[in-house]
């Protein structure tokens, strides 16, 4: 049985954002998930943040002719580009406090220690915005704020208030 390894690709960030943004998108997320065989994943929005089939196959045109012509990453692999969906990952500053009010699960790369006293590395709760670069949450009741620096991973909870907000801003977006 193959194992998957997610990998950060931040050193590829620089190398595959102005492809996606001159195609007319915005990074998401970008990871590399290897065993045996390695995908480079690539999650990407419009600026008005919708992202639909035709736009996922037009970005993925483009970043082949980019690897293509290129060559940026050494070895095999191959390219998956994708919506970042409703309950999507929070990977930049901005994130949080575009989705204020939302419930999140946000995972550190170590303990903090919450008003209790005790230390702990995951939570979920309500994003409450930022304080400087620390991110701010409501979690069962307390107020709970950590460097965005510690987080290794962050994504929506999808809730009933999401999916309405979603649903308005597909009403509002052009066909």
């Amino acid at each position: 049985m193959e194992t998957l390894i997610f990998a950060a690709a931040s050193h590829l960030e620089p190398v595959f954002e102005p492809v996606i943004e001159k195609a007319g998108f915005k990074l998401v997320r970008l990871r590399v998930m290897g065993g045996a065989s390695k995908t480079l994943q690539i999650m990407a929005e419009r600026p008005d943040g919708s992202m639909d089939v035709e736009g996922c196959t037009m970005l993925s045109h483009a970043l082949l002719d980019f690897i293509e012509a290129e060559d940026p990453i050494e070895g095999d692999y191959e390219i998956e580009v994708s919506s970042p969906g409703i309950d999507r990952p929070l990977t930049r500053l901005a994130d949080f406090t575009r989705w204020k009010g939302h419930e999140a699960k946000i995972e550190l790369n170590a303990p903090v220690t919450i008003a209790s006293g005790a230390g702990r590395k995951r939570f979920k709760g309500t994003l409450e915005g930022l304080d400087g670069n620390d991110v701010v949450i409501t979690s069962q009741g307390a107020r709970i704020q950590f460097p965005f620096r510690s987080i290794l991973e962050a994504k929506l909870v999808l809730t009933d208030k999401l999916i309405q907000e979603d649903l308005k801003a597909r009403k509002k977006a052009p066909n």
